[in-house]
């Protein structure tokens, strides 16, 4: 099998290939990436030797490029957007672009050479918001995106159904609960607080903090996506959780007690506009029909994570100060 995994670089595309490279002797991937500031070829630094694993820094809308991509490989994973809730809240247009234009892209492109399988990475951010007596989403559950982020997210999930029903396009989709562990990109929660802590700063907690996510190990994640891959229904979508329902002071706080900190830490901040009251996962559905579930607790993933962190100081310290991009922009020099 080879495969063409979009958006390789960044926190789940990087964790996915390293997952697929050591489970299948015998697989090949194309990396496309477009470097753009989530995207780190430090975290394929252990590939650089490995034949199997050839990276493209390049745009998903580039269509010559995506088109000869394409017809090289056997299949698309497609994780490549633009994901941080935030910032599509101060520039929706470049969620626009590259999660519906881009998408669109790589569906053409797959239509247009065979007919290639493809799987699109999504999340339960289309779902809308839960009230906390509300069943966790489901594949039934309708869709009600609340940031342009997720709107965008939902906008690509139709095409990519689309383009199965009007053109018998050999897809599956899976929408993800949160995911954290190796890699993760130290803006987000979790490591934004483990990297934070490590440098004596306060943690930022947005309102309240009682805001509610299902929590997902990125390796059982992608071990899901391995699986939907080779045994899901084409056509079908998978919802893939953690059943691990936190709200985000609870998680905050066991981080500052696996790093004995104290919770004088902690600095509430003004909401996020807009923000998601809860999310959660039914994952009855991939459970049932693929055997899958998650196999690390949050509190393994979690101490597993954060000893990564501390591992990997290096790798973070470059992130936030900026230096990765510099690296990046003299390797890749118009």
């Amino acid at each position: 099998m080879k495969l063409l995994v979009t958006g390789g670089a960044g926190f789940i595309g990087s964790n996915f290939i390293h997952y697929i490279l050591k489970k299948h002797e015998n697989w090949e991937v194309i990396n496309l990436d477009a470097l753009t500031y989530a995207g780190n070829l430090e975290n394929l630094k252990s590939l650089e030797n490995d034949s199997r694993h050839q990276f493209i820094r390049g745009d998903i809308c580039d269509a010559k490029l995506v088109n000869g991509l394409v017809k090289e490989c056997d299949a698309i994973v497609h994780f490549a957007a633009e994901s941080h809730v935030d910032r599509s809240i101060l520039d929706p247009a470049a969620f626009i672009k590259t999660n519906i234009v881009g998408t669109y892209t790589l569906l053409e492109a797959a239509r247009q050479n065979g007919g290639k399988r493809f799987h699109h990475i999504s999340t339960d951010e289309v779902f809308g918001s839960l009230n906390s007596d509300e069943p966790a989403f489901s594949e039934e559950t309708a869709y009600d995106p609340q940031s342009p982020y997720s709107a965008a997210k939902a906008s690509s999930d139709h095409l990519v159904r689309a383009y199965f029903h009007t053109f018998n396009l050999p897809i599956t989709i899976s929408n993800c609960s949160n995911n954290y562990g190796p890699f993760h990109f130290p803006e987000k929660l979790i490591p934004l607080a483990i990297t934070n802590l490590m440098e004596d700063k306060k943690i930022p907690v947005y309102g309240d903090g009682l805001q509610i996510r299902d929590w997902l190990f990125v390796e059982d994640h992608c071990e899901a996506i391995d699986l939907i891959l080779e045994k899901g229904e084409l056509g079908e979508t998978y919802c893939i959780g953690g059943n691990s329902e936190k709200t985000n002071l609870e998680v905050v706080k066991e981080i500052l007690a696996i790093l004995k900190k104290d919770e004088d830490l902690i600095e509430f901040v003004k909401d996020r506009a807009g923000h998601d009251r809860r999310y959660a996962i039914d994952a009855t559905k991939i459970k049932k029909q693929l055997g899958w579930q998650p196999r690390v607790s949050f509190e393994e993933g979690l101490a597993q994570t954060i000893k990564w962190f501390e591992q990997n100081q290096n790798w973070w310290q470059k992130i936030k100060s900026g230096e990765y991009q510099k690296y990046y922009e003299k390797q890749y020099k118009n």
